[in-house]
């Protein structure tokens, strides 16, 4: 059998209140009455039973506190719970109301997630309470039933009876909760893939008969991956339910949603204003999702790239529909993320690219296909190599060697860097212990392992195993690592400063703010941007921000490379 919907009556003079509320919870699968004023709801409370009871405490004809008094004088708190609600915080206030028998309390204006955990905890614990009263009228009966049947012969007959009964009924329970988990997302409770096809193949059958168009929305999240990597899965979790019920509550009636599974996500919209409704709703979604998450207290940023497919009279295939809105989706994700496309003819084929360059990628450093190659610098004044950095290749099996223009991005996207800069610094550090002593070597840093991937943690056991002095690495860091999460990366840089680690700008010149850089944070190294320097000795252009640039460095102290 399946579990009925919990009853909910929301009680409050102002309309809108009442709407908001029943709106959200009706979402959520509660069965809703409303009630305008105490008397209505003293009414409405006599006429039917409920699960729980929202109440105002503010009302013009009866009052909260008296309907709650009222109340109490019928059913206990286990049997109705009442939760207040109050636009007033002060300790007397809520005191009373606990006093006259309230279950808990909720301030204005209501914080939907905050009502909806208080509203569950109290029907679950009406229901546990329920649960054990009957189990235990249940024993009290064997119990009673036992004594008699001792001397009855048909004993053995009953008790069987008995099982079999539960056994039907426990099947039957079974049954309807694989029904339900068939259709729905166990983590969100949102429609999963195979709920999505159905409503996507009846949608396309409703359009077919209307002049309404249907769009689908095809959303992955950015960045998220190295979250649920980084901070764990328990974190990664919660963080999708957020996401799923700011998505769930940004739709319009009759729009349907799912999560397809890991972090991405479909929307099926039908209108006839179709496809400015589904750039619209792009735009919301994307909105919504960038604001910071709080988590185990972990404040968390993820964007959101979507891509967008309306349906024609020539492609009413529901697989061929997710499958170009997923091709869109790719287009956002590699012209910036954080935005929308709509579907374009030419995308499979950049899509099939880039799905080979990920599956490459992962094989690769799986296989350990990578190698360091070290270009010298060398101190002019002193006429010798000074350092070696380290530049990260990727030898192809088929294609040579690939850029690091190609496939840095797309490691830094889907987490790959993280682990691939770790072994970048342990085979660096482990190498350069075969060098001169007056020879250090440079490394290169990616903006993503400061943010996610345990840099202080790398760098310590790097030079732990390695055996490396500190002050022989010099980690290169471009200024996009001070252009977010400034004081958390400065926090980092002094961490790696008090071991010993030099620091380096890298293409120094390039960002708007580059000089506040040198007062935020005092840099061993300022490398000058190579724009500046490829065409030196036939474009002399340039020749006197280099040398300004030089004498900054110098009143600083720092090497100008």
């Amino acid at each position: 059998m399946t579990t009925p919907k919990p009853a909910l009556l929301i009680v409050d003079d102002v309309a809108a209140n009442r709407a908001v509320l029943a709106r959200r919870f009706g979402r959520r699968g509660f069965e809703i009455a409303e009630a305008d004023c105490g008397k209505r709801a003293l009414e409405l409370i006599d006429q039917r039973s409920f699960d729980l009871v929202l109440l105002d405490v503010m009302m013009p004809d009866v009052d909260g506190l008296e309907v709650l008094r009222r109340v109490r004088q019928q059913h206990s708190p286990v049997s109705l719970p009442v939760i207040m609600v109050t636009g007033r915080s002060e300790g007397t206030d809520i005191a009373e109301a606990l006093a006259a028998g309230a279950n808990d309390y909720v301030t204005k204006p209501v914080d939907f997630v905050v009502a909806l955990a208080r509203v569950n905890s109290q029907i679950g614990r009406k229901r546990a309470e329920e649960a054990t009263h009957k189990a235990n009228e249940s024993l009290r009966e064997m119990n009673q039933n036992l004594e008699r049947r001792v001397a009855e012969r048909t004993a053995d007959l009953v008790a069987t009876n008995e099982h079999l009964k539960k056994e039907i009924a426990e099947r039957e329970r079974s049954q309807a909760e694989i029904r339900y988990l068939a259709h729905h997302d166990a983590l969100t409770g949102l429609g999963n893939r195979i709920l999505l096809n159905q409503q996507l193949n009846q949608s396309l059958i409703r359009v077919g008969q209307s002049d309404e168009t249907l769009a689908v929305l095809f959303i992955d999240l950015d960045s998220f991956k190295i979250t649920n990597d980084t901070l764990g899965h328990s974190v990664g979790d919660a963080l999708l339910k957020t996401i799923a019920l700011r998505l769930e509550e940004n739709l319009r009636e009759g729009d349907r949603i799912a999560r397809l599974g890991g972090d991405e996500f479909a929307i099926v919209q039908i209108g006839e204003d179709q496809p400015k409704g589904a750039a619209a709703l792009a735009d919301r979604l994307i909105e919504v999702i960038r604001k910071p998450c709080i988590v185990d207290g972990h404040q968390l940023i993820v964007g959101a790239s979507i891509g967008i497919a309306v349906a024609s009279s020539d492609k009413l295939d529901p697989d061929q529909l997710l499958k170009s809105a997923d091709l869109a989706m790719y287009r956002a994700k590699a012209e910036g993320r954080g935005t929308y496309r709509f579907f374009e003819a030419e995308m499979d084929a950049r899509a099939q690219a880039r799905r080979t360059m990920e599956s490459d990628l992962r094989t690769a450093q799986i296989e350990s296909a990578f190698e360091l190659y070290y270009q010298p610098i060398v101190d002019l004044r002193r006429g010798r190599v000074s350092s070696l950095e380290a530049l990260l290749r990727w030898r192809h099996p088929h294609r040579g060697f690939v850029p690091p223009s190609e496939f840095i991005p797309l490691a830094e996207e889907i987490g790959v860097i993280i682990p691939l800069g770790e072994w970048v610094l342990q085979q660096a550090c482990a190498e350069a212990m075969h060098w001169p002593r007056e020879i250090n070597v440079a490394v290169n840093v990616s903006p993503v392992q400061f943010k996610y991937g345990g840099l202080l943690r790398a760098v310590t056991d790097a030079l732990r195993d390695s055996g490396l002095p500190a002050r022989r690495l010099e980690l290169e860091i471009t200024e996009s690592i001070l252009l977010e999460r400034t004081e958390a990366n400065l926090a980092i840089l002094n961490q790696l400063r008090a071991l010993g680690v030099r620091i380096s700008m890298d293409d120094f010149g390039t960002g708007y703010s580059s000089l506040s850089y040198l007062r935020t944070f005092r840099f061993d190294k300022i490398k000058i941007d190579q724009s500046f320097i490829r065409d030196l000795q036939t474009k002399r252009d340039s020749l006197p921000i280099i040398r300004a640039i030089a004498d900054l460095g110098n009143s600083f102290g720092m090497t100008t490379i």
